[in-house]
């Protein structure tokens, strides 16, 4: 079920279940008439009915609601689906119109249900009940109050958060940038002059939404105390089937499995950079600054390979882009090959009508929206993707992950409704994740005829560093953003404190800090769209490491003995059966035990992490010999 990013409250009486019920005191019977020579005697205490207390809700009623909440927000979703769709693939003012229309209505009877869930927890219900309205009550990511006038002050105040993102836009030296323009300058440009320019110019779009977003954090404390939440916080780390202080610390230990690491990678990219840039740019020593690292939130760090690549080394000996270009692929062709990755595995292939009802190229005749992304609009057999699809080494990974929902999405297909999604929400990410990561390496790419001879390990350092730069260098961020959120919905931070908080916690996971003080007005976390568009992110921290988990179980399944990072695991049905038997759990059970049925284990693990690294890790420790690693 999709965590709806805007709510509206609502009555809690759907689909005829009664959610409040008393039962009826019955009326005082007639006295007989009596002869008049006799007085009339008391009656015992015995013979008037003690007046029953209204009945609170039952087990069977807590059943019956969920069961009309999945009929209902089923046909719904699937309504609401194939009009986000005809909107995505066919742009006009129309399709926006009727995409607005079902994605309220839709949002409104999620909202009724999820807060009409809240009055059965206290009802001793079947396990698989509770569950269900478990996962009710955390479908809202901003709950309004059950009170008039909340939620539509809610609607207003998250529509002007992200349409003030969306829209922003600065000017430099007569330029007017939107943030794509921005990023692409931070990408390729190597002046520090240049960069700082684009790093403060898009944070003067979040200035306007301190304001807002102050009121609607207040706002969705208030919702998240009417589901029985502490606050926001608690009820975003509640969705992992394991006490909100309890999923934190967990978070704090797969960090801490992978804080080595990354210190070590920042110790030499500082080092480069330093080189680059010189000490007045960049110390040698201290925190790294932001926006010399090619990406507008220092997430990714891949841009920069040119500055970092490892000098007496040769680079690839081949170029993926060139390869497929070599050997005729069109974006069909690329599609074809994921499923085919997929299928080796044992899985059955796509659909026909995902052949016929994707849209694999962009159109030449209609606006489209060309992010790319997989589809599930009937929650049955109908999966789809949605790509603008280029013949290059990226989209040839995005292909394979893309694909990676669709299987989940059909795995899981006969479970019901409110069971179809992945086990946790970093899992859905992961599993795309995972089969690409096998999906670049030499060895598959030889597998399928691209590359003619796997090189050999004198290239092993280039790709690794290239990977890590992406993967690793993501990880503090990945944790950081929900950090700081956490500390604003239980008001362990004012509006006061939002930026100088922001930045300490920056400094503290990520080792950065900006190039320059800030101003006393920024409001510099809403210059990432996840916090203007409250989209909860510590789910692409945990997929970020599940994927190296699923990568390690899988190659000690086939027995494979040499490196991690070379290890694919293309055509090996064993594999695919107990993917698949992970896959098909959907959100039926607890994560852990859905992890157990792939991985053997029932937590989450980033030692694959170190053990995909290990030679890049070993080679980083020996560039860093003599530096003052960390910060």
């Amino acid at each position: 079920m999709r965590r709806l990013l805007v709510s509206v409250a609502g009555p809690a009486l759907v689909a005829g279940v009664l959610l409040s019920g008393c039962a009826t005191v019955p009326a005082a019977a007639p006295i007989a008439d009596t002869p008049k020579t006799e007085a009339p005697k008391a009656p015992a205490l015995t013979e008037t009915p003690a007046p029953t207390p209204p009945a609170g809700p039952t087990a069977a009623e807590a059943k019956a609601y969920v069961e009309a909440a999945e009929q209902k927000l089923g046909d719904l979703g699937e309504y609401a689906a194939r009009v986000q769709w005809v909107r995505a693939t066919y742009i006009t003012h129309d399709t926006m119109w009727l995409e607005s229309k079902a994605n309220a209505q839709l949002t409104e009877e999620s909202v009724k249900y999820a807060m009409g869930a809240a009055r059965f927890n206290d009802v001793a219900v079947d396990e698989v009940t509770r569950r269900k309205l478990n996962l009710l009550r955390l479908s809202l990511v901003l709950p309004a109050a059950d009170r008039p006038g909340a939620a539509d002050e809610m609607a207003k105040l998250s529509t002007s958060l992200d349409s003030t993102y969306a829209t922003g836009k600065f000017s430099y030296k007569g330029k007017v940038y939107t943030l794509d323009d921005a990023s692409n300058v931070m990408a390729t440009s190597r002046d520090p002059a240049t960069l700082r320019a684009m790093f403060d110019g898009w944070r003067t779009v979040s200035v306007p939404m301190k304001g807002d977003y102050t009121r609607l954090a207040e706002l969705a404390n208030e919702g998240a105390k009417g589901l029985g939440f502490a606050d926001t916080g608690a009820l975003w780390r509640s969705g992992y089937d394991m006490p909100a202080d309890a999923f934190a610390a967990d978070t704090d230990r797969l960090w801490g499995q992978v804080e080595p690491f990354y210190k070590n990678l920042h110790c030499y990219v500082r080092s480069r950079l330093n080189e680059k840039y010189g000490d007045a740019v960049q110390p040698k020593s201290g925190p790294i600054r932001a926006d010399l690292l090619g990406n507008m939130w220092a997430q990714d760090w891949a841009n920069i390979y040119d500055i970092v690549a490892p000098k007496g080394m040769k680079g690839s000996s081949y170029s993926l882009d060139k390869l497929l270009l070599q050997k005729k692929y069109t974006p069909e062709k690329m599609v074809k090959t994921g499923e085919g990755f997929y299928t080796s595995l044992g899985l059955a292939p796509l659909p026909q009508t995902f052949w016929e009802r994707s849209m694999i190229t962009r159109p030449r005749d209609r606006e489209v929206l060309c992010h790319a992304s997989a589809w599930d609009l009937d929650n049955r057999d109908d999966i789809r993707i949605k790509m603008c699809t280029q013949v290059n080494g990226e989209d040839f990974y995005t292909v394979h992950h893309e694909l990676g929902h669709n299987f989940y999405q059909r795995a899981y297909k006969d479970q019901p409704f409110l069971f179809k999604n992945g086990a946790n929400d970093g899992f859905h990410e992961a599993i795309g994740d995972f089969i690409g990561l096998s999906s670049v390496t030499p060895v598959y790419l030889n597998q399928i005829g691209l590359l003619d001879k796997v090189p050999g390990e004198e290239e092993d350092i280039p790709y690794l560093l290239k990977m890590a730069l992406q993967k690793v260098a993501f990880l503090p961020f990945g944790l950081m953003v929900d950090r700081w959120r956490w500390e604003v919905y239980s008001g362990k931070i004012t509006p006061a404190q939002y930026n100088s908080r922001w930045w300490e916690l920056v400094q503290q996971y990520q080792g950065l800090v900006p190039p320059g003080v800030r101003p006393n007005d920024a409001f510099d976390a809403g210059a990432k769209y996840h916090v203007a568009g409250n989209v909860p992110y510590t789910r692409y921290f945990l997929a970020h490491i599940y994927q190296f988990q699923f990568q390690q179980a899988a190659c000690d399944q086939i027995g494979w003995k040499g490196p991690l990072h070379r290890c694919s695991i293309y055509g090996h049905k064993e594999v695919g059966q107990k993917l698949n038997a992970m896959l098909e759990m959907g959100q039926s059970k607890p994560w852990p035990e859905a992890m157990a049925t792939f991985t053997g284990q029932r937590e989450g693990d980033a030692s694959a992490v170190a053990a995909y690294f290990k030679p890049l890790n070993e080679w980083l420790i020996k560039q860093n010999a003599g530096q003052n690693c960390g910060w």
